[in-house]
C-alpha cells in the first residue's frame, strides 16, 4: 500500500510539473512573437549587415548610396528606453486611438508572418523613440537621399521591391530589388480594418504635413507600378516602418 502511495504521489508530481510546463510554453511570447523566420527574397547580389532592436529582434540592413536602412520591416514591440508599445487588436479602440500603438496584420500570430512583414504602427507611435539606438524613423530629407540615390521617385519602388511574386502580386511590376530594400507588400490597416497585403505597402516619414497637424508624410509602393510614390496619411492609420542609421 505505502508502494502504491508512493506511485500516486510521483505521477500527481509529474502530471502537475507537465502542466506548468505546458502553461510556461503557451505564455513565453504573448505579445512579443516577432522571432520568426522571414521569408522575404533578399538580393542574393548584395551584402547586407545587422542591427537588433530593444526587443532582441534582428534584421537585415544595407548600403545604399549614402545611407545605411533597414532591409526589414520593424517589429519592435518596446521602445527604446524599454517602456511597452502597447498592442491593440480591437478595430474600434484602434480607429479612435489618439496614443501610440502597434498590431500585426489581421492580428496574426503566426510567427513567420510576423517575421516576414513586420508590424504595423499607428503615426503616434512613430513620433516617439522606436528604433534601435543610432537608427531613426526616416524624415523627408531622408527620403529624398534614396530617391536621389535610386535615381528618382519614378524609377525608385522597382528597385525598392522584393523580385518576383513570391509576396507581391502579379505583375509585381518593374521589380527588382536593386539597392536591397527589399520592399514587401504588408498592407496597412485604417479605420481599424486590415486590407492590401500583397498589394501594397506604406512606409511612414516622421514629417508632419504643413497643413494638417494629424497627419505625416509616408512612401507608397504597389505591385501595380513601378514608383516610390509620396502621400499622406492619418495618425490613426497602421503602416510599416523601415529605421535609417543616425
Amino acid at each position: 500500500m505505502k508502494i502504491n502511495k508512493t506511485i500516486k504521489i510521483l505521477v500527481f508530481i509529474t502530471l502537475f510539473a507537465l502542466v506548468i510546463i505546458s502553461c510556461n510554453k503557451n505564455e513565453i511570447n504573448p505579445d512579443n512573437l516577432s522571432n520568426g523566420k522571414s521569408t522575404a527574397v533578399f538580393n542574393s547580389d548584395l551584402t547586407y549587415g545587422t542591427v537588433v532592436d530593444r526587443d532582441g529582434n534582428e534584421y537585415k540592413t544595407i548600403v545604399i548610396g549614402t545611407q545605411t536602412w533597414m532591409a526589414e520591416n520593424l517589429r519592435t514591440t518596446m521602445y527604446n528606453d524599454g517602456s511597452d508599445i502597447p498592442l491593440v487588436t480591437d478595430n474600434t479602440e484602434w480607429s479612435v486611438l489618439t496614443t501610440p500603438a502597434y498590431c500585426n496584420y489581421n492580428n496574426s500570430t503566426n510567427l513567420d508572418t510576423i517575421g516576414t512583414y513586420g508590424r504595423l504602427y499607428n503615426g503616434y507611435a512613430v513620433s516617439k523613440d522606436i528604433c534601435p539606438t543610432g537608427w531613426h524613423v526616416p524624415n523627408g530629407d531622408d527620403w529624398a537621399i534614396l530617391m536621389q540615390s535610386l535615381t528618382s521617385e519614378e524609377f525608385a519602388g522597382g528597385k525598392m521591391k522584393e523580385a518576383g511574386t513570391t509576396h507581391w502580386y502579379d505583375p509585381n511590376y518593374y521589380a527588382n530589388n536593386e539597392s536591397g530594400f527589399t520592399a514587401l507588400p504588408a498592407g496597412w490597416r485604417v479605420g481599424g480594418f486590415f486590407d492590401y497585403i500583397g498589394i501594397n505597402t506604406m512606409f511612414w516619414s516622421s514629417e508632419v504635413d504643413d497643413f494638417y497637424d494629424d497627419v505625416l508624410f509616408s512612401k507608397h509602393l504597389s505591385y501595380a507600378w513601378g514608383e516610390c510614390m509620396e502621400s499622406s496619411a492619418d495618425l490613426k492609420q497602421g503602416n510599416s516602418v523601415r529605421c535609417v542609421k543616425d
